[in-house]
């Protein structure tokens, strides 16, 4: 895995959420072999990762026991390992991330940056893997009423910032840390306008930078009918392509979507383009 971190093309993660009730994709691929299979063929599609996960964290979402996570996604992950295929666990917890890590998961994507679980840095630290930090401000149910901020920005960089400090402080190599802004978890539409525009400044922290805009709410207001009706999340995948390329083309060092296809589709667009200037 940390010849993903030493990438120079854009690493793209796809989305496996063997959960019933994921925002998007909910219960599609609870079954294993739905699973294994759709895994496959992200892999297929151009996918350098898979991230699992096994806890909805889709806004006002509640969290499920420690043992039904890990019944989710441990049998996802042998199946996968056996296969060889490039993993990364999407979890808070600790417990989770060691038993993801003893089976064949590579890295830990902790959408909490280390917040929800005092252990996660020991866990990290002794497997000495990579460990993305995403801006997180409190659990799900909370998330609205904690999206307030006077410079979304330079607070998420500076929360960031301080994540990445304690990651370092708790034994995990500087060099393993990656960082995601954490678009749509305490933040509004605006917010994450506001991060998207101004990437640079987190890249300017010195850390890989994942960016994961994929089929999210604000997407869905921004192509809302002419009744004002959100776009479904199934139906945001241009334009997630869209805001994954232009987080590539800023530098960011991966994305994290659902339809993998169309996604590196794009990304090799833009390739070929910048390739003949």
């Amino acid at each position: 895995m940390t010849d993903l971190l030493a990438a120079r093309h854009p690493v793209v993660m796809g989305v496996l959420n063997v959960t019933p009730d994921s925002f998007s994709d909910g219960g599609r691929y609870a079954d294993l072999d739905a699973a294994v299979a759709h895994a496959a063929q992200m892999v297929a599609d151009g996918a350098d990762l898979v991230d699992v996960g096994g806890e909805s964290t889709r806004p006002g979402s509640g969290r499920v026991p420690t043992e039904v996570e890990l019944s989710r996604v441990l049998p996802v992950i042998r199946e996968l390992a056996t296969a060889g295929v490039p993993m990364s666990i999407d979890t808070t917890r600790a417990a989770v991330a060691a038993a993801a890590i003893g089976v064949g998961v590579g890295i830990v994507n902790d959408v909490s940056g280390g917040l929800a679980d005092p252990d996660m840095g020991r866990v990290v630290a002794d497997a000495g893997c990579p460990w993305i930090l995403m801006h997180w401000r409190g659990h799900s149910r909370r998330m609205g009423e904690l999206a307030v901020y006077h410079d979304v920005v330079k607070e998420v960089c500076a929360e960031l910032s301080e994540r990445a400090d304690a990651a370092v402080a708790a034994g995990v190599a500087r060099e393993r840390l990656i960082l995601d802004p954490g678009l749509g978890f305490a933040k509004t539409a605006e917010h994450n306008w506001q991060l998207s525009a101004h990437l640079d400044a987190i890249m300017s922290l010195g850390l890989p930078v994942l960016f994961g805009s994929s089929r999210k709410s604000y997407l869905g207001r921004l192509l809302a009918d002419s009744d004002g009706a959100p776009r479904p999340a199934v139906e945001r995948d241009v334009a997630t392509a869209a805001t994954s390329l232009l987080a590539v083309a800023a530098g960011a060092w991966g994305v994290r979507v659902h339809d993998v296809r169309g996604t590196v589709d794009a990304i090799r667009v833009w390739q070929a383009l910048e390739a003949h200037r």
